[in-house]
């Protein structure tokens, strides 16, 4: 029911990565040490070619409950075509949504937000709230990508992108390491408000939206796409899927009890619901996140998950795909910078050294805000081992 770009999707197949990505293996050519690895964006704009769409579109299957309806196959088209014709930078064109598509949301809009009240993340939660304040999120009104670009790039860095359907997992990926997230623009046919056969903007605004406007989790996700920049077709594929069950169907403990994540099931009242009475009624199968596990996993797309995977805590589960990402070996190590909006290939000690001035400039800043702060009484700071920190970067604290 949901895809890894963050769609709402039900293809008729699961999902097969392998033959996605060999579709990807081309050569990067722009450097001589990337020059045997599968080509990746060194530049934001270069996302302008990393736009394979595997799924959805304009096209509708005959089972689509919009497929005898002229008038909403016409929208269809509309919507892939601003998507198709986007290049990155520009503003995202505003949608006039007719009052049948804001009824279709207002009823899925009041449904996702009574469940969420009782079984979202803290974190999910409390980013909702602003972005109810901020981007025009209510029953009454779907909000506009770009009210929701604006307000994440000012919040965490990352803006939107219209997409016109299911993007490979690679080129997907691509855009979390540039702070990109695809979104389409279209909502479910109106006869069948609680199913979607393909993608709707339902998934990327309920599900996934609030969590890219928390910068801890903002920055976990570019981490995940420039870990996918020039790797194999196996780790991204192990990368897509442990992305899968985390970002997308992902469930954590909070205060002793299993909360939600994961976008997938957050947008999702029926498959949320499906997993709440399983766990209840001990019928589903859910267990601890580990790797191994997840990487042979199939990610479906056609019906609820087989399995589901839950952490400790969301922090456990960005480690787990940290440590997952350090793994990976590439012939280079790569750095992004938001200055430039580029990928920087570190090939040289005269690149190393560039980095760590620049980073040098920070842990100085660290430790004197350390200094300005130490032995002042504050309660905010009371969890805070300043001790811990100062070894963790190697300064002094005095």
């Amino acid at each position: 029911m949901e895809t890894l770009n963050g769609i709402d999707i039900q293809p008729k197949e699961e999902l097969n990565f392998d033959e996605m990505a060999e579709d990807d293996a081309n050569s990067n050519g722009d450097d001589d040490d990337t020059a045997d690895t599968a080509w990746f964006p060194i530049k934001i704009s270069d996302l302008d070619n990393f736009q394979k769409v595997y799924m959805a579109g304009t096209d509708l299957d005959a089972d689509h409950p919009g497929f005898k309806d002229p008038k909403y196959r016409k929208r269809r088209k509309l919507f892939a075509e601003i998507a198709i014709c986007f290049k990155q930078g520009q503003t995202i064109p505003r949608i006039k949504y007719t009052p049948e598509e804001i009824e279709t949301w207002g009823k899925v809009f009041n449904e996702l937000k009574r469940i969420h009240d009782r079984y979202a993340s803290a974190e999910y939660k409390q980013n909702f709230r602003e972005l109810e304040k901020e981007a025009g999120y209510r029953a009454d009104n779907i909000p506009q990508l770009e009210d929701i670009s604006v307000y994440l790039k000012k919040k965490t860095g990352f803006q939107i992108r219209p997409v016109a359907g299911y993007l490979s997992p690679r080129d997907f990926l691509a855009g979390l390491a540039f702070r990109v997230f695809h979104c389409t623009q279209y909502i479910r046919h109106s006869s069948d408000p609680f199913y979607t056969p393909e993608p709707d903007c339902v998934h990327e605004i309920m599900g996934h939206m609030p969590m890219l406007a928390d910068p801890s989790f903002a920055q976990f996700s570019q981490e995940i796409g420039m870990a996918s920049l020039g790797a194999s077709e196996d780790d991204v594929k192990k990368l897509a899927n442990c992305y899968f069950f985390t970002v997308e169907f992902g469930l954590c403990v909070e205060n002793d009890e299993l909360k939600i994540y994961g976008a997938g099931l957050l947008s999702s009242a029926a498959e949320l619901k499906h997993v709440v009475n399983g766990i209840r009624a001990g019928q589903i199968c859910l267990q601890k996140f580990n790797v191994e596990d997840v990487c042979n996993t199939e990610c479906v797309v056609t019906s609820y998950q087989k399995r589901y995977f839950f952490n400790e805590s969301i922090e456990e589960a960005k480690m787990e795909l940290r440590n997952l990402a350090a793994s990976i070996k590439k012939p280079f190590e790569l750095r992004y910078n938001p200055y430039t909006q580029t990928v920087q290939t570190l090939s040289s000690g005269g690149k190393i050294l560039d980095i760590a001035k620049q980073i040098k400039g920070d842990v100085f800043l660290i430790a004197n805000a350390i200094k300005k702060i130490q032995g002042n009484e504050n309660e905010n700071d009371s969890d805070v081992d300043f001790d811990q920190i100062c070894q963790f970067l190697d300064v002094q604290k005095m």
